[in-house]
């Protein structure tokens, strides 16, 4: 029995000095590494954008880039196309980009429904604020139209954005509902539904 002991911890010994555990050892971190990586890939969510009019969902702006954070949902946008400035950002709470008739007038992207209020708090307020959910930071265009710098919601998650819809509206967003209603942000022209 002695014998078998001192053999096993050579055996252990004669492992480690060749590098053997060592190379178990990083062999399964790589593993758990990559494991990681992949578990936060799948997370994330492309949601396609297009331009919304009056007949109905148009072309291509680009996608949306959804992933969730320990601080919250970051929505990094790749798109171009659109006009320079300052634009009203939203998550809306139906998951349709398709116009609908108010007042005899076809809306663009009406059918995405109101910002999004699981709380009925029922006023527009700053995306770390108690208003709607919804409340994005404002999407900056640059000069040539394109947006690509991430925002931070920091009250969303995941599970939160999943079967509602994304939407760019033409003005800036002052995040209140004074002077104008829902930030001033105007004409929803650019939708994107959320799978």
């Amino acid at each position: 029995m002695p014998g078998n002991r001192h053999q096993t911890s050579n055996q252990y010994s004669i492992a480690y000095e060749k590098g053997g555990s060592m190379k178990i050892l990083t062999k399964m971190a790589l593993t758990l590494a990559t494991l990681s990586l992949c578990g936060t890939a799948l997370a994330d969510i492309t949601v396609q954008m297009n331009m919304a009019d009056d007949k109905g969902i148009g072309k291509s702006v680009g996608q949306v880039i959804i992933s969730e954070t320990p601080h919250g949902v970051v929505l990094t946008p790749a798109l171009t196309g659109l006009p320079q400035g300052l634009h009203g950002f939203h998550l809306h709470e139906n998951p349709s980009c398709a116009p609908m008739d108010k007042d005899g007038k076809m809306v663009p992207a009406l059918a995405a429904g109101g910002h999004y209020d699981p709380t009925g708090s029922k006023h527009h307020g700053l995306p770390w604020g108690d208003g709607h959910l919804g409340d994005l930071p404002a999407l900056f265009v640059d000069t040539m139209g394109n947006a690509n710098n991430p925002v931070l919601a920091p009250r969303l998650k995941i599970a939160d954005v999943k079967g509602r819809s994304l939407m760019i509206h033409a003005g800036g967003d002052n995040h209140a509902d004074t002077p104008a209603p829902l930030g001033g942000g105007a004409a929803r022209i650019v939708c994107g539904v959320i799978p």
